[in-house]
């Protein structure tokens, strides 16, 4: 197994959560809200919610962990790498900070996790946000085959840059070596090959909960998407928003499957006002 140590400004903190040594950021007071990251390579609670984990901090306890198998989390010898382990983790990361409940936010792989939590202890969760959201069952997108099949390199790691933003600015040669950097940092690769090999679509399906386990879910939810997502369809979120009856649906134009990115000030409105209405009326 390994343990290592992040270079900064990545470095957060460690507790053992469901018995694996975990590393995550916390920051501010109130309130929790714990952020679940994507699946992408080389990919970190920091690297993902970067830009908007200082702004929510402001208001309330944001706490951000590597689920296992990435970032700097310990990387176990016989991992479980299932919707099963994933939420086992994250239970056992609230039971170990002493977290009775909190607001969830997930992102793209995170937001499966989020909502098996949400439909297996629904106690646990105060309110969701789901952004560009797996989860539900749809066709394996040519994007996310390429994101869970990458190999590393640069020129790879640059076309998956290409497909997560819609605005090209935000992808550079600097950026690309950055990401694959942390891709080839030992035992990254070979956990994430671990994760999703093909066929692939299997993975889609294994992540997804069922329509009526999701229908029933008592928790008011924000859903967000970006319409020009190549990576998780827009439709996912759409069937969200049938699905979970106190659902609100926002979708980004002229944004791809980096919304807490590519529209860093608007997602932190819209996240707290939403978040706001459950602390006023608690």
């Amino acid at each position: 197994m390994t343990d290592p140590t992040p270079p900064r400004p990545d470095t957060g903190q460690r507790i053992l959560a469901a018995g694996i040594d975990t590393h995550y950021h916390d920051q501010g007071s109130g309130f929790p809200l714990l952020m679940l990251h994507g699946s992408g390579p080389g990919v970190s609670a920091w690297a993902n919610w970067r830009l908007v984990l200082p702004a929510l901090a402001t208001q309330r306890r944001v706490l951000a962990p590597d689920l296992v198998g990435f970032g700097w989390t310990e990387r176990p010898a016989n991992p479980d790498y299932s919707l099963d382990g994933w939420v086992a983790h994250v239970l056992g990361l609230l039971d170990a900070l002493g977290i009775a409940q909190t607001d969830l936010v997930g992102n793209s792989f995170g937001s499966a996790v989020a909502i098996a939590l949400a439909v297996r202890h629904p106690q646990r969760v105060r309110r969701l946000v789901l952004m560009g959201s797996v989860g539900v069952p749809f066709p394996l997108s040519a994007g996310l085959d390429a994101v869970w099949g990458y190999t590393p390199s640069v020129a790879a790691m640059r076309q998956l840059l290409d497909l997560f933003a819609y605005d090209r600015t935000l992808v550079n040669d600097e950026l690309a070596m950055q990401r694959y950097q942390a891709s080839i940092q030992p035992g990254f690769q070979a956990s994430f090959a671990a994760m999703f090999p093909a066929p692939r679509q299997r993975w889609v399906d294994a992540l997804a909960s069922a329509e009526a386990d999701i229908r029933a879910l008592p928790h008011h939810t924000l859903i967000l998407h970006g319409r020009e997502d190549q990576v998780i369809p827009l439709d996912t979120s759409l069937t969200l928003a049938r699905w979970i009856d106190r659902a609100q649906l926002h979708v980004f134009g002229r944004c791809g499957h980096w919304t807490q990115i590519e529209h860093a000030d608007r997602f932190v409105r819209l996240v707290a006002d939403f978040l706001a209405e459950a602390d006023a009326s608690a």
